[in-house]
């Protein structure tokens, strides 16, 4: 999923950035408010991480105008000012989450990722498609109780599809969840992690149909040959 972290703190983001990204996230970075409300008009993302003391407005001012656009996408604070005042005056502004710095890392992430599953509407970490089981608090897949050994890219497309299992999911939709603006990928990125799924389901997992033109469904039951259009 792609997460926007708001921070003017150059060192403390790249920390950031990298952290998520390792955890299988598309992370884009801004260092300043003015350009966030652009940027969530623009693109569909699954958590804002937001720092109070920006260099060109207060990030109170950044979270009043996501929420009078009436955008509801989730937002944590992470800041310094752990005063309780801070806090009341973030949550009463709409914020869903406060952390102060300074943090653990690994709690970032969880807070990330709980924020990131009630966002969509699925709080429960555990996802399923038939015997595909996806743990997406320890990152963990098991196929009829096998373990799978996913990349984080593998990891992150297949939660994207599996969340969704019975709807079609875009190319272009798996490119912004997975992606972030500032990371290189070859043409066919998508093409390949599909494949590599497949090849880790094998005959007896769910089915990754390719609609041409479209994108790719996920399917419960065994794999079938679908004359290059399915597996």
């Amino acid at each position: 999923m792609r997460i926007l972290i708001v921070e003017d703190d150059a060192a403390l983001a790249r920390g950031v950035v990298a952290s998520l990204r390792l955890s299988g996230f598309a992370v884009d970075h801004e260092a300043s408010g003015a350009d966030v409300l652009p940027l969530l008009r623009q693109e569909a993302y699954a958590l804002v991480v937001l720092d109070l003391g920006l260099p060109d407005r207060s990030g109170f001012a950044v979270l009043r105008e996501i929420r009078r656009a009436g955008l509801t996408v989730p937002v944590m604070i992470l800041t310094a000012r752990a005063a309780v005042a801070d806090r009341v005056t973030g949550l009463d502004l709409g914020a869903d989450d406060y952390l102060a710095k300074p943090f653990d890392p690994a709690e970032l992430e969880a807070r990330v990722r709980a924020l990131v599953r009630r966002g969509h509407g699925r709080p429960d970490p555990i996802v399923s498609c038939a015997d595909l089981v996806l743990d997406r608090s320890g990152q963990v897949a098991t196929l009829a109780g096998r373990h799978l050994p996913l990349r984080k890219r593998e990891l992150a497309i297949l939660e994207s599809l599996i969340t969704r299992a019975g709807r079609v999911v875009s190319k272009e939709r798996l490119v912004a969840e997975v992606f972030g603006f500032d990371e290189e990928i070859s043409p066919n990125a998508i093409e390949v992690y599909v494949a590599r799924l497949r090849r880790h389901f094998g005959a007896a997992g769910p089915r990754i149909v390719t609609l041409r033109g479209l994108g790719y469904l996920m399917e419960p039951g065994p794999a079938e040959d679908r004359g290059g259009e399915g597996r």
